[in-house]
């Protein structure tokens, strides 16, 4: 699929589709490590997406909305942490890491609803003709 600058609209509310599915995932991940706070030898897993939508960004900003496909939205990528842990179980989830990660989560989660909601409202309006 190829983007012009008349369909960027669509392209936009396919970010925010996107960026809702990351943040599910990415909750689902901070409950893991949540979980598994007393498991002996747990790494923490992390989910990082918005590095990679800086450089999709980029990439479209550089060619003016053309040659961008599907892929364009970002990947997800899904890593563990390796580093050592200041418990001698090997563990390294820090609990009040996870719960600041988790409450940041949860306002970027109703940031996108938010907009999500708007881009649709918006839609409605238009298709409705303002509301007859």
């Amino acid at each position: 699929m190829t983007i012009s600058r008349v369909d960027s609209d669509n392209y936009t509310y396919n970010l925010i589709k996107r960026g809702l599915d990351v943040s599910s995932l990415r909750s689902k991940v901070i409950a893991n490590n949540m979980a598994n706070i007393n498991t002996a030898g747990y790494k923490r897993s992390t989910v990082s997406f918005e590095d990679t939508l800086k450089d999709a960004s980029s990439d479209i900003e550089n060619t003016g909305y053309t040659n961008v496909d599907e892929n364009s939205y970002g990947q997800v990528k899904l890593d563990k942490d390796t580093s050592s842990s200041m418990r001698t179980d090997g563990n390294n989830v820090d609990l009040e890491s996870e719960k600041v990660n988790q409450a940041a989560n949860t306002l970027l989660y109703n940031a996108l609803i938010t907009q999500a909601n708007n881009k649709l409202s918006t839609t409605r309006y238009v298709i409705t003709g303002g509301g007859r």
